[in-house]
This record gives structure tokens, C-alpha cells and sequence, in this order.
């Protein structure tokens, strides 16, 4: 077997490479802000690779990746492991659940967290079509990896692209959430769709309309942005809608700095019917854990300032896009076209929040329904 070291130009949709004892952790925002804002849940949100995969033209037949994940899991809740998908040639043929690595336990109740460490996870894929092809590994989309070893029976090189970049930003849901495998995510599924290349910054619980998020848009290559704001403004409840609609504004103008005519299509939140009418902050619901279950809950209303909902939200993005008609190439996308109350009957959210698989491909079938017939048509 051939061993190729694991390098940029192997690894797309990441922000950086940095360089570890075990390997290189893929990370989705560069250092400048990892080193200004360490909160915690941005940090493990942005170090888990969703949509970020190692592509490379090759003749094998046999490719071996070797990484080492970490996991968080929820003590007394069994949640499935993360995974590593296949694709060639455009097509998703194999999916590897991941085992071993790093496990942290977190106790919900008491907020201790107990830790674990385990070996190394080698995903092997063989018996794969004789002929040069476009090989694509999808890393996973919940659990941080550190790249080891990049093993083949036959030489890898860096695969050319002319496929338009995708660059999008959105919460746990964007990042992946309930979804079985990387490849099918929503915006994996579209991308695929689209035939255009993701770069992906959903970050669980870390959709708060940062200005730095703003500023890595703004400087990262692309011919085509999303940006989807809502559930994590009102699960959070960071802010009242005088600071919202404000802070949305001066996001899409930092893009529009660099992407001054990119086509951007501002996107509302799907249908989610725990926080439709009744605010944050979140939480989970104890007797379902005690079940074993996550299931999320909506704690508002608290004080007598009106807190955001998701309809409040939905009404306020529609009408700040209206207000940026000077804009021909910003395209206002409702979230309840792709996930809306009618869907919630035939494809319930699992935990009361996330998409489960099908209805990830269903949201991200009519997204690229919606976006590549129309704001991300070629031209």
C-alpha cells in the first residue's frame, strides 16, 4: 500500500490543517477566530469536518483512511457513531461507521463530563471500479477527526475542479444533525444536486449572526452563498428583535464586502413547531431522557420584553430582504418551502428540533429545486 501525506491539496471544504501528535485536524474556521472567541460549543461545533472530505483521482481499487475520532455523547442516551462516506465519481456507493477514538460523556443533569480514550478508526474500502475516477471520502459530520494515514494500492493525486463553490452558513441543522451519514446532510445532498463544491459552515448551536462568521465569508472564495438564520437566535435567546434585524444587515453587508455581486440567497428557518409561537431558551426534556430519548423544549416566554420566535424571525427576515431591493442578486428564501407544517405530519423531528435522514434529502432535494433553476442558475 502507498501512503500519500494528507494535505490541503487532498482535503477540501476545510478552513485550515492543524497539525496534531496524531495527525491533522481538519478545522472550518481559521485560527484568527478560534483564538479571539474559544467559546465552547463553537469550538467543537467548527472542528467537526461536516462537508469536509479528501478527494483525489486514482487508480485504486483498495483506499484505506486512518483518523481518530472524538465523540461526545449524552450519558444514558444511546446515539449512533458518526461515519465516513464514499463517493465516486459523484455517486455515494459505501458508508463506514466509525468506531474507537475519543469518547466524552456528558452528563446533562450535573455537567460532569467523564472522559475516555480508545484507538484509532481505519475506514477501508475495497473492491472499488478498475479505471482513473474521482474518489471523494466524506468525513463525519458529528465527531472531530484527526487525519493519521491516507493508505491506496495504487497512486492518488490532486483531482482538478471547475465546479462552482458553495460556501454556506447555518446551525446544527446546516451541519447535519440526525442525519445517518456526511454525505447525506441537506446541504451534501444539494451540493450533489447542484453539482458544485461545498464549502459548509453550519456550526451546531452557533448560528448567532457573529461578526466574524461575516468576515470569514467575506474573505473565503465563492461563487455561490446561503445563509440561514433563526433556530439558534431564538433556542439561545441571545437577542430582542431591535438587535436582530440590525445585526443581519451588517452580516450581509461584511459579505457583500468581498462578494459584492455573488448571488446570496438568505434563508429563513424551517418549520420547527416547539419554537414556532413560544420563545427560548431551549432545553431538554428530562422525562424523555430519563427514557433514554433527547428531546428539546422551548422554556419562554421569561420577562416582559417580547422574545423572538421562529415566526417573528420568519416575518423580520422577509421584510429586511425587501428593504435591500437595491440588491438584484440577494434572494429571500422562506424555510418553510423546504421543511413546513404540513411536512412536520409525514416526516416528525425525531428529538423535536433536527431533521432525521429522509427529510434531510427531502430539504435538500427542493433546495436545489429551488436554488439551481433559480438565484444559483449557471450563467
Amino acid at each position: 500500500m502507498i501512503t500519500t501525506p494528507l494535505t490541503d491539496e487532498l482535503v477540501r471544504g476545510a478552513a485550515e490543517l492543524e497539525a496534531t501528535a496524531r495527525g491533522v485536524r481538519p478545522h472550518r474556521l481559521p485560527a484568527w477566530v478560534r483564538e479571539r472567541f474559544p467559546d465552547p460549543q463553537l469550538m467543537t461545533a467548527e472542528s467537526r469536518p461536516s462537508g469536509v472530505r479528501v478527494v483525489m483521482a486514482t487508480e485504486a481499487r483498495t483506499i484505506e483512511l486512518v483518523l481518530h475520532p472524538s465523540a461526545v455523547s449524552y450519558r444514558g442516551v444511546e446515539r449512533p457513531r458518526g461515519s465516513v462516506d464514499l463517493v465516486v465519481d459523484g455517486e455515494l456507493v459505501a458508508s463506514e461507521e466509525l468506531d474507537g477514538g475519543d469518547h466524552a460523556e456528558l452528563d446533562v443533569r450535573t455537567g460532569a463530563r467523564e472522559f475516555h480514550e480508545g484507538p484509532a478508526f481505519t475506514a477501508r474500502f475495497a473492491d472499488l471500479a478498475a479505471g482513473d475516477k474521482v474518489v471523494e471520502i466524506w468525513l463525519p459530520h458529528n465527531e472531530t477527526v484527526d487525519l493519521v494515514a491516507l493508505r491506496t494500492d495504487a497512486p492518488v493525486r490532486p483531482a482538478g475542479s471547475d465546479r462552482r463553490i458553495w460556501l454556506h452558513h447555518g446551525s446544527s441543522i446546516s451541519s447535519g444533525s440526525n442525519a445517518a451519514t456526511p454525505a447525506r446532510t441537506w446541504p451534501a445532498v444539494a451540493a450533489r444536486r447542484g453539482e458544485v463544491e461545498l464549502h459548509n459552515l453550519g456550526f451546531g448551536g452557533s448560528a448567532l449572526v457573529d461578526p466574524f462568521v461575516a468576515r470569514v465569508m467575506r474573505d473565503r472564495p465563492a461563487d455561490l452563498i446561503s445563509v440561514k438564520f433563526g433556530i439558534n437566535v431564538v433556542n439561545f435567546d441571545v437577542m430582542r428583535l431591535r438587535a436582530f434585524v440590525p445585526a443581519v444587515h451588517g452580516f450581509l453587508d461584511t459579505i457583500r464586502d468581498g462578494h459584492p455581486r455573488t448571488p446570496l440567497v438568505l434563508m429563513s428557518p424551517i418549520f420547527c413547531g416547539t419554537y414556532e409561537d413560544t420563545p427560548g431558551p431551549g432545553g431538554m426534556d428530562l422525562e424523555a431522557l430519563d427514557a433514554g430519548r433527547i428531546v428539546f423544549t422551548a422554556t419562554g416566554p421569561h420577562g416582559d420584553t417580547p422574545q423572538l420566535t421562529l415566526r417573528i424571525i420568519r416575518e423580520a427576515l422577509a421584510s429586511l430582504a425587501e428593504r435591500r431591493e437595491d440588491d438584484p442578486n440577494l434572494h429571500y428564501l422562506d424555510g418553510t418551502r423546504l421543511y413546513g407544517e404540513q411536512d412536520a405530519v409525514t416526516h416528525p423531528l425525531p428529538d423535536a428540533l433536527h431533521p432525521d435522514t429522509a427529510t434531510h434529502e427531502l430539504i435538500g432535494e427542493r433546495f436545489a429545486q429551488y436554488a439551481f433553476a433559480g438565484p444559483f442558475a449557471a450563467r
